[in-house]
């Protein structure tokens, strides 16, 4: 059938046409093997506890006329790189080179079995750098991003040149309200995940509605439940989870200090581990966006907060335009 015919039968029942780049096998490994991320992949090779691993990240040089600066994008915790997909050509056009990391324990990363931290992330991220020869870099953080970004830009402030946080994680201590569960039960929990619980999840992310286009960032962590290794992706996930709910930033805002912008949705009502809280009134106390974005803009001195009405989680992919042209105008 010519291609021509396909996409106007596509158009017309409203199929979304997959791109090379966002097509997903029903199957996938650990590390996404078969699954094409929009810009090419490279590997820094780290030794972790004695463990030889591999951090994958894209490294994509400015589209028009090179400015000379650097945009690093640090991902959230149910996500990896190539979300960023996006963000990468609107500030590559805008003439910045963006570096996208997959943090060890995520996307095309190795999973390994080991002790996380973000001052160990921010390590790993800041030789990342020093390998490419980046002395200073833009920190973009989404979601857990935002906390690493955070833990970043503390430890190393002279190779942060600005911060940016969307929609953190970690506004709040979650240990506060959140019952504390085991690494082993945490992993039994994420074994247990499925297509439906997983869409069921990242639906909380749009107040709106969940867009279609979202699957090309969903499906992939749902092959991953599909193919033997899953076990070992629920083992980095369960640990993750722990790195966040044990290792709070937000008592610590006060020693950023960069300019720094956050981008908030306002609808966002995220709270790690949420489903574990059984009182609803400390459920529903918690992840209060618009508080927790003003309080921590007066925490971090001189920063701007941005904030987008209706907005969830993700503003991203849920509101690119109004989050690039805050993004951009803060850069210049």
């Amino acid at each position: 059938m010519p291609r021509l015919l396909l996409l106007v039968l596509a158009a017309l029942l409203g199929v979304h046409l997959a791109t090379a780049q966002s097509a997903v096998p029903n199957m996938l490994n650990a590390t996404l093997d078969n699954y094409d991320y929009p810009y090419p992949v490279k590997y820094l090779s780290l030794r972790l506890e004695g463990q030889p691993l591999r951090m994958a990240y894209m490294d994509v040089p400015a589209a028009g006329k090179a400015n000379g600066r650097t945009v690093m994008l640090l991902h959230g915790k149910n996500f990896f790189g190539a979300y960023w997909r996006g963000t990468v050509e609107a500030l590559t056009k805008a003439g910045f080179r963006v570096v996208v990391p997959d943090q060890i324990g995520f996307g095309k990363s190795d999973k390994p079995n080991i002790h996380y931290s973000f001052h160990q992330l921010a390590r790993n991220t800041r030789q990342l750098l020093d390998t490419l020869g980046v002395k200073q870099a833009v920190v973009v953080g989404h979601s857990m991003g935002g906390m690493l970004a955070t833990r970043f830009a503390i430890e190393y402030p002279a190779a942060t040149e600005r911060l940016v946080l969307e929609n953190p994680i970690g506004l709040e201590d979650y240990r506060r309200g959140v019952p504390f569960q085991t690494v082993l039960e945490s992993t039994s929990a994420e074994l247990k995940a499925t297509e439906e619980s997983i869409r069921k999840y990242h639906a909380t992310y749009y107040p709106g509605g969940y867009p279609q286009a979202h699957d090309q960032w969903l499906l992939p962590l749902v092959a991953q439940t599909r193919h033997p290794d899953f076990p070992n992706v629920a083992v980095a996930n369960a640990l993750t989870y722990h790195m966040i709910y044990q290792q709070p930033v937000c008592y610590e805002f006060d020693r950023v200090q960069v300019p720094t912008l956050l981008i908030i949705g306002q609808a966002d009502r995220t709270v790690v581990g949420k489903g574990l809280i059984q009182d609803a009134k400390v459920r529903d106390a918690m992840g209060q966006y618009p508080a927790l974005g003003q309080r921590t803009a007066k925490a971090i001195k001189g920063s701007k907060l941005v904030a987008l009405d209706k907005i969830g989680h993700i503003p991203h992919l849920e509101a690119p335009q109004q989050f690039y042209n805050a993004l951009l105008a803060f850069l210049k």
